[in-house]
Order: structure tokens, then C-alpha cells, then sequence
């Protein structure tokens, strides 16, 4: 039987900004900062010898507005603007990425994440690509309610320095329920980090009980508005928070759901990854003085294309 080919998906925005919090501030040498950059390509490099693919793309939040902050005007509002350091820096990696012919997704009115879905959404449908398989990289946890059979996320931690494959199984592990159950998580427990409100008062524990219990936040309600014996089940000021919260909790779920089907214009055989010619990848990183990633560029063909994954 043939192994699958790989396509991996780089949440790029996420990489780049864990990257410059958790790196010091290095400088090219025109004394710009350039921790950001390299971290992200320590990372490219790193996933390029460990993840073996076949196919790569990158994904960036388009700087505008989204249909979500359109939708909800506190969507994101308590997240401090990042510094200008940093923009310059996401610019400085698409400049890379597309020397490298790697192709860059970004479009307006979505985030990163929408793209991710989509492409992720796409490459599972395996009447369609039976021969795909689909890693997500991102320091992201919106992007674990994408996994399913044929899609997994490489999630960074530590920094950029090491990093957890998470497959259903690992999810349900760590969690306590399904990938696609995080939404309704979320929808109940809300997102601080994205001012998604969720239910007044819930917090982690209730909100994984509650998924436990009931599975997804419409079963729950359906339970509530007949007051079935699992309903009853549930404390008083509970159950009135929840019904009080209905609208806000199901309006939070729509925040948290990541699109699946953003109009794109994609040919995969144009995202195939030909291998690291070194000296174009040297002379793309080299005004930034990386020699220690220069030094450690895997060879064109080096890589195990659609090989066994070995973790970080």
C-alpha cells in the first residue's frame, strides 16, 4: 500500500508571534529586529526534517478586520496591539517564505485559522484526496477542533523549542472529549484571550462536565427546555445561568467555530514542496546573519517525503 502524501499547514501568525516573546531580541545587520524571523524559520527548518512533507503552505491573518469583529465589536478588543517590531517582521518571513517558493495564503475579511480550515476541511474529504494526510503547525489551541482521522496538529510549546502531536486520541487524553467538542467547550467556558464571552460564571471544570454530560450545547439545551432527568440532575443557579445565557452561549459557539469553506483559489500540485536548495535558502537568510540555521539547512532530498513522523 502507498503512503499518504503530507501537506503541512503552518499557522504562521501564531509561530511568529511565539517566536518574538520567547526569543531575545536579536538584530539583522542593518539593527532591525529579528527575533521573530528567526525563530520561525528554526521552526520551518525543524518541521521540514521532521515532518517530512510533501506539501507546504503558509497561512496569515490578513491585517483588516474580520467577519467575526464585524459580527461582535469586542471580538479580540482586549488583546494589546502588537508593536510595530513585530508587524515588520511578519512582512520580513512572507518575503522568505515566498523566496523559498512556498506558497503564502492570506485573504481578507478571515483569520489565519479560516484558511487552515478550509484547506484542512478540503484535504480530509477522503473521497476526494484518499492519498492526503493534513498536519496543522501552530502554538494555537483553536486549531485542535480541526483534528479528525486524517488531520493532526503539531502544537508548539516551551517557546519554539519543543512541540506535541495531538491526534483524536491525544485530545480526548488531555481534555476529556472530542477535537470537534471544543467549540461547544468554548461556547460554554467563553475565550478571554479572544473576548469571546461564553456563560457568565462558567469556567473549565463546569464547562467539561457539561460537554461530558450532554455532548454538544444543543443536546444540553434540548435537555433543559424538557426538563429531562439529566437536567434535573444539574444545580438550580446552574440551570438559570444557562438559561439566562442561552443566546450569548450559542452566539459565543458561532465566535469560536472555525470556517470551513472560505472562497480560495488553490492548486495543491503549486504548494509541493521540492526540497531546500541551500544556497537560495542561504541567500534568502543571510542579510539577517542566521548562520546557525544557514549551517543546519537540510539538503535538497534529505527529507523523508511522506516518511514516518518522529516528534520534536
Amino acid at each position: 500500500m502507498n503512503k499518504k502524501k503530507r501537506l503541512v499547514i503552518i499557522d504562521s501568525n501564531s509561530v511568529i508571534h511565539r517566536a518574538f516573546h520567547a526569543l531575545p531580541p536579536l538584530t539583522d545587520k542593518k539593527g532591525n529586529l529579528s527575533n521573530a524571523v528567526y525563530g520561525f524559520f528554526m521552526v520551518f527548518f525543524k518541521t521540514i526534517r521532521e515532518l517530512n512533507p510533501d506539501f507546504i503552505v503558509a497561512c496569515f491573518d490578513f491585517p483588516a478586520p474580520t467577519f467575526r469583529h464585524k459580527k461582535y465589536k469586542k471580538y479580540k478588543d482586549k488583546r494589546p496591539r502588537a508593536p510595530k517590531e513585530l508587524y515588520d517582521q511578519i512582512l520580513k518571513v512572507k518575503q522568505v517564505l515566498e523566496s523559498l517558493s512556498v506558497s503564502v495564503f492570506e485573504k481578507e475579511g478571515f483569520e489565519a485559522d479560516d484558511l487552515i480550515g478550509t484547506l484542512g476541511h478540503k484535504f480530509s474529504l477522503k473521497q476526494v484526496f484518499p492519498e492526503i494526510e493534513t498536519i496543522i503547525l501552530s502554538s494555537d489551541s483553536d486549531v485542535l477542533q480541526l483534528i479528525n482521522e486524517n488531520t493532526r496538529v503539531c502544537s508548539l510549546k516551551k517557546g519554539v523549542s519543543e512541540a506535541t502531536l495531538y491526534d483524536k486520541k491525544a485530545v480526548k487524553e488531555k481534555y476529556g472529549f472530542d477535537p470537534e467538542q471544543m467549540i461547544d467547550y468554548k461556547a460554554l467556558r467563553g475565550d478571554p484571550s479572544d473576548s469571546i464571552p461564553g456563560a457568565p460564571g462558567i469556567g473549565e471544570k463546569t464547562a467539561v462536565d457539561l460537554i461530558k454530560k450532554f455532548a454538544t450545547v444543543d443536546e444540553l439545551y434540548e435537555h433543559l427546555e424538557r426538563d429531562s432527568k439529566e437536567a434535573q440532575s444539574l444545580k438550580p443557579k446552574l440551570k438559570e445561568i444557562l438559561i439566562k445565557s442561552k443566546d450569548q452561549v450559542l452566539f459565543s459557539r458561532e465566535l469560536a467555530q472555525i470556517e470551513l469553506n472560505v472562497p480560495l483559489k488553490f492548486n495543491l500540485n503549486d504548494c509541493r514542496w521540492r526540497g531546500c536548495n541551500r544556497e537560495q535558502a542561504a541567500e534568502a537568510l543571510k542579510d539577517f546573519g542566521f548562520e546557525s540555521i544557514i549551517k543546519h539547512l537540510p539538503e535538497a532530498g534529505e527529507n523523508n517525503a511522506g516518511g514516518e513522523l518522529r516528534l520534536w
